[in-house]
């Protein structure tokens, strides 16, 4: 099979009505790869989905299916487009850490940046002059030391800081953006020319297909990939009921750090940054806050280790959660507490073994081992 056709058999399982990142993994956990789940009869296929998605994995694609894989073929052909998938040694080890990664990245430009020690910038679309600034000034600083900056391209806070992380003449940190439509549209449309040249510096992302538009229901979701991306996320400015808060509350969920920078008490846009702090957000002052931080929470390493050793350390990390797992069902929280090993080698892990067939996930979020 060349690399276009296993590409395309990825994009033909993302594409079809009915399937989204869990009832993809859980396809991939019971058949392998996409090329063996389009193999399998309706009576196999039938087992794991329902009546009408196997009738509609055991077919042949529709006209508007294979049109829609062909543009895309066509697209990763050109210059700085790339499709990452599971399969990919190049998709980004971070995301795979969180309980519902999307099977199959869309990336416009410097698609190493997504393996890069990162920090995600979020906050209000009505920012202040001042929120702006902080946000421009914050990403400014943290790229030049190293660290890429996340965001999500929408107006106020995310922009500014997008901007931040371009003004680093070297590019060395540079910046990410997460987009809600598919990486062939911009929104908004304002943020054309930011766009061009986050792509040309920097990366952009969806888990979206080419010409998905700015549809609402999509925005908060990419934001579980804004969080997943980095090692912690700094809400600049945000209203009580914000969205940078999904955010914020996704960065949690996920193990990561959670910063926010205070103002007014009399501000509206305050309120959710107090809210978090109260909440156990790291309150800071200064990117010298956040550096101090990431550095010292031992998140990734700056260095590579040899191939042998990740390989060993992998292998010891997954015997570890299996022996940990026992007969029972048992949450990531408990595999934590019996193996010792982080959340993030915990969550890594179980993906491994469940994408191996080792383990499954049940519902509730916990998870049970196959002996």
């Amino acid at each position: 099979m060349t690399q276009a056709e296993g590409l395309a058999d990825w994009l033909r399982l993302m594409l079809t009505d009915g399937i989204g990142p869990q009832t993809a993994r859980e396809l991939l956990t019971h058949f392998g790869l996409p090329e063996h789940i389009f193999a399998s009869g309706f009576s196999a296929l039938h087992k794991c989905v329902n009546e009408k998605l196997a009738l509609t994995l055991s077919s042949a694609p529709s006209d508007h299916i294979s049109a829609q894989i062909d543009l895309t073929l066509a697209w990763v052909e050109q210059a700085g487009n790339h499709v990452l998938t599971f399969a990919d040694a190049s998709y980004p080890g971070t995301l795979l850490t969180i309980s519902d990664p999307p099977p199959v990245l869309y990336v416009k430009g410097r698609a190493e940046l997504l393996t890069r020690k990162s920090i995600a910038i979020v906050g209000s679309r009505n920012a202040t002059a001042q929120g702006s600034q902080n946000a421009r000034r914050f990403a400014e600083v943290l790229s030049n030391a190293g660290l890429t900056i996340v965001s999500g391209l929408a107006l106020g806070i995310d922009a500014a800081a997008h901007e931040g992380a371009l003004s680093n003449t070297s590019h060395h940190g540079s910046t990410v953006a997460v987009t809600g439509t598919g990486l062939d549209l911009v929104y908004p449309a304002k943020h054309r020319e930011l766009a061009h040249q986050i792509a040309a510096h920097g990366c952009l992302v969806s888990e979206y297909p080419l010409g998905t538009p700015g549809i609402a229901a999509n925005f908060p979701r990419r934001n579980r990939i804004i969080s997943g991306l980095s090692q912690g996320v700094l809400v600049v400015e945000a209203a009580a009921q914000s969205g940078s808060l999904i955010t914020a509350r996704s960065a949690l969920e996920q193990g990561r750090e959670v910063f926010a920078i205070p103002g007014s008490i009399h501000s509206p846009l305050a309120k959710g940054c107090h809210q978090l702090i109260r909440q156990g957000a790291k309150l800071v002052e200064s990117a010298q806050d956040i550096l101090e931080e990431i550095h010292t929470a031992n998140h990734l390493p700056s260095h590579k280790l040899p191939q042998s050793q990740i390989k060993a350390h992998t292998a010891s990390s997954i015997n570890r959660v299996m022996d940990a797992a026992g007969h029972d069902p048992v949450s990531a929280d408990e595999l934590v507490a019996r193996t010792g090993l982080s959340m993030a080698d915990v969550q890594a892990q179980l993906l491994e073994l469940e994408l191996n067939g080792q383990l499954e996930r049940l519902p509730g979020g916990t998870y049970q081992a196959l002996h």
